[in-house]
């Protein structure tokens, strides 16, 4: 497909179906992937019903063609089937076909090697999607408006880039065809083209020499594929069938008006009256009409009349119509016949198609738990192998439950397989090398139910050859093995009104399913391949003789299609169950919104939700805890859809209360059950699942918090020297610039991916603009000064005075006058709430005087340069000095991250070591709980600062902006796994230490591509980030600097930039003043290699 061409968006997709009884359960197929956007917007997806069940490929076109466009009638308000409706629409016909002895749900739903890339939902690919996806993205967007018909009885594959422009070009039926060597094609059909490559003859199953009138310059022939296009007049033509006899009897139309059924071919009834070397009376008598192309013997009178007549009208309406060829080079082209060997290697070795959307793989969708052993060229696919399961070389497992000592040998296929070994000591299941084992949901009408069965036989059988030919084979070998070692008799197989030629493995009644007293089944099995020996009183053979026992044949013509796919449902989604647990326990990088949102639209979102909660109740560690429970909110909000609002919104409502109060308390138990028992009063309306989810994401914060407090068991304090009274402490920090490496210190991302950022603590204009004082007062109180910045012109300070334990008890509400300065003194544990003594006690008891304590910030507000977290380090630093505590800077980092979780702001680590630490630094923690933060210096030269700082240009854009808007999104998308936010923190990472490197070199070019390479990361984390001043500051500066970024999160604030030239900084204002509307101001900035200074009052 080209970049001009974009994908086919259908009016109409139709799937056909043999069977009526199944029509539902293939619909309900459609239905899930129509929900999870498979199949385009705003098409009509049906299951249509063959008439009869052996009406021929083309009965089946014409009856499904007639369906749909009745339905697309009844849609545009017509009372009758109108042509018309065909004008400019785009429909697709698959058929379902034949069953296939290697897929129980036939061949359209063949699971794949084959992963979706990047998916909203997780799903197996089958060769349905894989047909879709090709004609939809690959040969169908060449053609236009038109009708699509295609069998699922083959695998294509197809080159990166080719062009069809011109095949479809005035083209009333385009065939597709693949240049195939003709020994692959015996057995199949072909077309003869003439030099202007339209069709002139059909042939199926032409002897070599016939072939080579076929085979172009390469000698290869034109494969036909089952793939057809028909022009709009084309379609006309088969829709108004239904309304001529004898043709009108291969639509339900005709037979609902009493016809007798009619079969016909697509390619040898419908199709070959348009080929240009077909006369005329050969077609209409049969001599090249009637199906695959052979001449018609045998017939009764009436029924080769009606023939006859069928195919004249035909001829009559079709013949003036012809049919190009639509030759693909470099493509390939596979049919699924019934050989297991043949059905294996294509599964091992399938032929990719690029640019569909898939990912190939030789493991889709399983789970293979340790000691289990598969090796590497074996393809596995929706299975779930545990306990002691070992697969040899070049096998092919799928849909498989194998939970036990479970050896498959090489080249085996396994499908539908369920095993259970529960005892430790049972012997070891064996299926031997080239062995087929499959397992069926086999519906038992005279019972009225349905039971799983288990089928076997060879990889080398050939399941059609009579037994009594000399090459003919049961398990791989001769039929007189399997007589003379079960005691099996013919006669018990096959009964006597089979003839010879019919007796074959389809046909042998082999497979027991059901005993009227005792299980049978995989013994029975392992018995008949001879893996298992009979006792001595033949116990096994008497069980075998007793069973009600079926044919391969039976089997596949009564398997219960509706238990295969609930069965590989059910394992799906138990693969994935086990795939979630482990990942969470475990911590994996790997996300589950796709499953979840596919457990909402497939019914599974219960399972889901009861591994969540058991997960979160059991662990013990907060982290797991909270992750799990954001989980559980994406599920939520996956079943809400986009139906019932915003994800982010408040999560305070009260009935909420009692299990959160659980979580604050560590009793994760209670706290999940409490919240599991009210999730289910919210779970009946999209609006109350979004709520629900919000409250959820509430919870998972409480556990953050919880996680990150545990940073406090790195934070120790020592008696010191208490000064004296009235005399002020004060501590003065510098501001804080990211360089790079941002976000990956934001919990929970820093414990569970670990962090590393380079920041640089700065003076602007001059000075270190965070700062606090404290001092001893005689009064038993807390006087709390709220001092405002240079900025806030006119603004007064603001006084809080606590005199009792209950005017501290708001400390943890970010938004309370003084919250901060209170959540100080408990985090540094100098007052104890809980405690019975009063405040005024507690402070005469342990310090002989009360505290008054002030802080300020002379920076904006939401400046993005690490105010809140820096100032935190002031004030408890002056506050644990004025106390008579001795602290380390280390130990105060940790601190401040465990105030920040009291005061409920949340927050990383980068600001307080830029602001406490100083000058240029790399920060660090490691993916692990408790949470523990380094840093390292990297001694950078003086003379390098100074360079540095004639480089640096600090801008105030004039905008503020608070990061927890953003970190809300960016911690969602981190639980979720979002691969890209995955990747990115792992770039981060990797740039910190990139950027630091650069500094100790010198090399500020390097320094400048990495602050440019970290505002890249930043708008991939938080899209919101980049305002639009933001914006337009960077284009018009861009020439000047070798990077800009924001300082933290963005958005607003300050942003900055390395200048490509030295002592610039008068320049970029001259730029930045003669911006219309532009309140951008530049700041002086240099780097403070102090960091946190502390003076006291003599």
């Amino acid at each position: 497909m080209s970049s001009e061409h974009q994908p086919m968006a259908w009016d109409a997709i139709v799937l056909t179906c043999s069977d009526k009884q199944w029509t539902q359960t293939l619909q309900h197929e459609l239905d899930i992937k129509y929900a999870k956007g498979y199949l385009g917007k705003d098409v009509i997806y049906l299951v249509v019903e063959d008439p009869k069940s052996n009406v021929g490929s083309g009965g089946a076109t014409i009856n499904a063609l007639v369906t749909v466009v009745e339905y697309m009638s009844a849609r545009r308000g017509y009372t009758s089937i109108n042509p018309d409706v065909l004008e400019n629409a785009k429909i697709l016909i698959l058929h379902t076909g034949k069953q296939y002895a290697y897929e129980a749900c036939s061949r359209p739903f063949l699971p794949l090697p084959a992963k979706r890339l990047s998916p909203e939902f997780d799903s197996l690919v089958c060769n349905f999607d894989l047909i879709y996806s090709i004609i939809t993205n690959k040969i169908g967007v060449f053609a236009g408006a038109g009708v699509w018909v295609c069998s699922t009885d083959m695998v294509l594959s197809l080159p990166n880039y080719f062009d069809l422009t011109d095949a479809f070009k005035d083209c009333d039926v385009c065939a597709v065809s693949i240049p195939m060597p003709p020994k692959h094609l015996k057995d199949h059909g072909v077309y003869q083209l003439d030099k202007e490559g339209y069709v002139e003859n059909i042939l199926y199953k032409a002897s070599l020499d016939a072939m080579e009138s076929c085979a172009v310059a390469d000698g290869t022939v034109p494969s036909a594929v089952g793939m057809v296009f028909m022009a709009q007049a084309v379609a006309e033509k088969l829709l108004g069938f239904y309304t001529k006899p004898p043709l009108d009897a291969c639509t339900y139309m005709g037979l609902d008006s009493g016809q007798p059924p009619l079969k016909l071919s697509l390619f040898f009834d419908v199709l070959l009256p348009m080929t240009s070397s077909v006369s005329e009376d050969d077609f209409v008598r049969g001599n090249r009409g009637s199906s695959f192309g052979q001449p018609v013997t045998k017939a009764e009178e009436n029924s080769r009349f009606n023939m006859e007549y069928a195919r004249q009208t035909l001829w009559n309406d079709l013949h003036g119509f012809k049919i190009k060829a639509c030759v693909i080079e470099g493509g390939s082209y596979h049919y699924l016949n019934q050989s297991a060997t043949e059905h294996k290697k294509l599964m091992l070795n399938f032929p990719e198609t690029e640019n569909l959307g898939f990912l190939w793989a030789k493991r889709v969708h399983v789970g293979i738990k340790e000691p289990c052993i598969v090796k590497e060229d074996c393809v596995v696919i929706n299975s779930l192998l545990s306990g002691d399961v070992k697969v040899e070389n070049r096998s092919v497992v799928s849909h498989c439950d194998l939970n036990g000592r479970v050896r498959v040998g090489r080249d085996c296929v396994l499908s539908g397989v369920h095993i259970e070994h529960t005892k430790r000591k049972t012997k070891s299941t064996d299926f031997p090398d080239n062995t087929v084992v499959q397992g069926f949901n086999v519906r038992l009408h005279s019972i009225g139910t349905s039971r799983h069965m288990l089928a076997v036989h060879g990889r080398h059988d050939d399941i059609h050859a009579p037994s009594w030919k000399s090459m003919s084979t049961f398990c791989n070998q001769p039929w007189l093995v399997l007589l003379n070692r079960t005691g099996i008799v013919m006669e018990e197989l096959w009964g006597t009104e089979v003839l010879n030629d019919d007796k074959t493995i389809l046909t042998a009644k082999l497979f027991p399913v059901f005993h009227i007293s005792e299980n049978v089944g995989l013994k029975e099995i392992l018995w008949l391949m001879g893996e298992v020996e009979d006792d001595e009183n033949k116990t096994i053979l008497r069980r075998w003789r007793e069973s009600w026992r079926l044919s391969f044949s039976d089997i596949l013509s009564n398997t219960d299609i509706e238990a295969e796919f609930e069965w590989r449902r059910n394992l799906f989604f138990k693969v994935g169950q086990e795939d979630l647990k482990h990942t969470l326990l475990n911590q994996g990088n790997k996300g589950f919104c796709s499953l979840h949102k596919s457990a909402s639209v497939e019914g599974y979102t219960g399972l889901l939700l009861e591994t969540l909660d058991k997960v979160a109740s059991e662990t013990v560690s907060p982290g797991i805890a909270a992750r799990t429970l954001a989980n559980i909110a994406d599920m939520l909000g996956g079943m809400a859809g986009t139906q019932g609002g915003l994800r982010s919104g408040p999560a305070g409502n009260i009935k909420w209360k009692k299990a959160f109060s659980y979580l604050e308390a560590g009793n994760f138990a209670q706290g999940v059950a409490a919240m599991a028992k009210e999730r289910e009063h919210w779970m009946g309306r999209p609006d109350l699942l979004i709520r629900a989810a919000r409250h959820y994401e509430g919870a998972a914060q409480i556990l953050i918090r919880q996680a990150v407090m545990t940073a406090q068991e790195f934070f120790n304090t020592s008696e010191g020297t208490l000064p004296l009274m009235n005399k002020w402490v004060q501590a003065d920090c510098p501001a804080r610039i990211d360089i790079s490496g941002g976000w990956s210190d934001t919990p929970p991302i820093t414990y569970e991916h670990g962090g590393a950022v380079t920041m640089v603590g700065l003076l602007v204009n001059g000075k270190r603009p965070i700062g606090a004082k404290a001092r001893r007062i005689k009064e038993p109180i807390l006087r709390l000064v709220l001092v405002p910045g240079d900025c806030e012109a006119g603004a007064v300070n603001t006084v809080v005075e606590c005199r009792h334990l209950s005017d501290l008890e708001d400390y943890c509400q970010p938004r309370a006058p003084g919250a901060l300065l209170k959540a100080a003194f408990v985090c540094v544990q100098l007052i104890d709430l809980q405690s019975s003594a009063t405040l005024a006690q507690q402070l005469l008891d342990n310090f002989g005087c009360g505290f008054e304590l002030h802080s300020w910030s002379n920076l904006p507000h939401g400046s993005g340069m690490g105010t809140s977290s820096i100032l935190a380090g002031a004030v408890l630093a002056a506050l644990l000095t004025a106390a008579g505590k001795s602290f380390d800077i280390p130990g105060l980092i940790h601190a401040v991250l465990y105030l920040e979780q009291l005061l409920t702001t949340g927050g990383g680590w980068q600001d307080q070591i830029g602001g406490l630490v100083g000058g240029v630094k790399i920060g660090l923690s490691e993916a692990r709980l408790p949470l523990q933060v380094d840093f390292v210096d990297p001694e950078i030269r003086p003379q390098l600062l100074q360079e540095f700082n004639s480089r640096l240009v600090l801008i105030y854009t004039g905008k503020t902006r608070l990061a927890r808007n953003l970190l809300q999104d960016v911690v969602r998308n981190w639980y979720a796994r979002n691969p890209n936010i995955v990747h990115t923190e792992d770039e981060l990472v990797n740039l910190a230490r990139e950027c630091v490197q650069a500094f100790v070199d010198g090399d500020f070019q390097a320094v400048g591509n990495c602050v440019a390479q970290y505002w890249e990361h930043k708008k991939c984390l938080a899209p919101g980030c980049e305002s639009t001043t933001i914006a337009r500051i960077m284009t018009v500066l861009k020439p000047y600097v070798y990077g800009m970024c924001s300082a933290g999160a963005g958005g607003g604030g300050f942003i900055y930039g390395i200048m490509k030239e030295p002592n610039c900084h008068a320049f970029i204002r001259e730029i930045l003043n003669q911006q219309k509307d532009l309140e951008a101001v530049v700041y002086d900035a240099c780097v403070d290699t102090e960091g946190l200074t502390i003076t006291q009052e003599d």
